[in-house]
């Protein structure tokens, strides 16, 4: 007995047009013929249907199904082990982006909006990359220090944020200049700067003792999506992230040795 396109598109679930364009594609074409002449589908095309649908269930694309049903010395398995990967892969990135998302949302249920020109006008140049973000969020999410940080940070004003701005760019240009008259990055005046981020960000986000800062200084010299944060890009320097992360950690020991003495 065959089926007409019409009667395979209703109980398989699929478009007409669907089935037209795997017979064009060479993927799956009736190999019944009506004693008028229509072209039908045997049992057998029913079966490979089947196995057409399972696979684009998965997310195969044709060509691969068809190297699959066509070729006996396919290795079905590799096949299927290979779209578990790239689906768990998908299925990671998905998480990452229900979390940012979930994230925005309370920085938006605090009231705090700001518009596109406000936010130019308050950050300028610095931007927040999303990709960095969401990395950065799932990195350190458990701790109760980046917890205490997002709702400080979701809470401020727009004044709050014009006055970080501001002490942030007036740290960034002595900072550079430091780099740039060839001062020491563990020298007083690196150091000095050093002790004035760590402080900025206990005043403003959350308490940051000299391990966490660090930490911090090694992810901007790793990172320079992490430290476009604090020295847009067109203020960087070649050398100016490992420069800071240098001062960080020769502050860390300053600070160590001066709490020895005391």
């Amino acid at each position: 007995m065959g089926y007409s396109v019409g009667q395979v598109s209703g109980f398989a679930g699929i478009t007409v047009r669907t089935l037209h364009h795997y017979d064009k594609a060479g993927l799956l074409s009736p190999s019944d013929r009506s004693p008028a002449g229509y072209r039908l589908y045997s049992d057998a095309d029913l079966a490979r249907l089947q196995q057409i649908l399972f696979y684009r269930e998965l997310g195969f694309p044709l060509d691969e199904i068809a190297t699959i049903l066509e070729d006996p010395q396919a290795n079905v398995l590799d096949h299927l082990r290979a779209r578990h990967r790239l689906l768990n892969d998908q299925i990671t990135k998905l998480r990452r982006l229900v979390e940012v998302a979930e994230q925005a949302m309370e920085v938006q249920q605090t009231g705090v909006e700001l518009t596109p020109e406000e936010r130019f006008e308050v950050f300028g140049e610095v931007a927040f990359d999303l990709s960095y973000a969401t990395e950065a969020h799932l990195k350190w999410q458990h701790s109760e220090g980046h917890q205490r940080s997002m709702a400080r940070a979701a809470a401020h004003s727009k004044e709050d944020w014009a006055k970080i701005m501001a002490e942030a760019a007036e740290w960034r240009r002595r900072l550079t200049a430091a780099f740039d008259a060839d001062e020491p990055a563990d020298g007083e005046r690196a150091m000095d700067l050093a002790e004035e981020h760590r402080r900025h960000i206990t005043r403003w986000f959350t308490p940051c003792p000299t391990d966490m800062h660090g930490r911090i200084a090694d992810d901007f010299a790793a990172d320079p999506r992490a430290f476009a944060l604090v020295v847009p890009p067109t203020e960087q320097r070649p050398g100016l992230a490992p420069y800071l992360r240098t001062a960080v950690h020769a502050n860390a020991v300053r600070r160590s040795d001066a709490a020895g003495e005391a």
